[in-house]
């Protein structure tokens, strides 16, 4: 009970890991956030790649990267943006998951070095399952 408490309280005092999320769905953007936040994990989400800019200031133990963002640099996609940040010596430590719903999506993580993928629609369970391997 007070654990409980003290954690409504004081979320991020409890919350040791993070994960940045980018996904311009705003649906599935605050379905992920809520579901995140209620496994005490911390959520830094945006609608677009702009936020990369800060990567260095936000230090996430994980990136969730929607794969269809085209505001980063020109036509950018997230295999694009994946690739990116794991060929950058500052930022190729941080794991990299594509979520798309498009058919070949493995290919596509694969192809940006990205760390793993999960393909839409998920259920909770699913994104539980990759976070958790990243970041426990």
């Amino acid at each position: 009970m007070l654990t409980n408490i003290f954690t409504r309280t004081h979320p991020l005092l409890i919350m040791a890991k993070k994960v940045l999320l980018i996904e311009d769905d705003k649906d599935i953007r605050d379905t992920i956030i809520y579901a995140l936040r209620e496994e005490q994990i911390e959520v830094i989400a945006s609608e677009d790649a702009k936020i990369l800019k800060q990567l260095a200031e936000i230090n996430p133990d994980l990136i969730l990267l929607d794969n269809w963002l085209t505001d980063w640099k020109s036509d950018a996609n997230g295999q694009q943006i994946s690739k990116e940040i794991k060929t950058n010596a500052a930022t190729s430590h941080i794991p990299v998951v594509i979520v798309s719903a498009v058919s070949n999506i493995k290919e596509i993580a694969e192809a940006g070095q990205a760390d793993g993928y999960l393909k839409k629609p998920f259920d909770l369970t699913d994104l539980f399952a990759i976070v958790h391997k990243f970041v426990d």
